[in-house]
C-alpha cells in the first residue's frame, strides 16, 4: 500500500506534462491573433477592392 501511494504522490508532484499544456495555450493565443488579425485585413481589402470597383465601372 505505501508503495502505491507514494507513486500517487510522485505523479501528483510530475509537472512534465504541464509544458505541453503550456504550449497548447500558447498556440490557441497565438491562433486567435491570427485569425483577428486576418479579419481586419479581410474587411479592409473587400473595402479597397469596392472602391477599385466603383472607379473601373464608373460608378459612386
Amino acid at each position: 500500500m505505501q508503495n502505491f501511494k507514494q507513486s500517487l504522490i510522485e505523479f501528483w508532484k510530475d509537472e512534465e506534462g504541464l509544458t505541453t499544456v503550456e504550449y497548447a495555450i500558447a498556440g490557441s493565443l497565438v491562433g486567435a491573433a491570427v485569425v483577428t488579425a486576418f479579419t481586419g485585413l479581410g474587411t479592409q481589402v473587400g473595402t479597397v477592392i469596392t472602391g477599385i470597383t466603383s472607379d473601373i465601372t464608373g460608378s459612386s
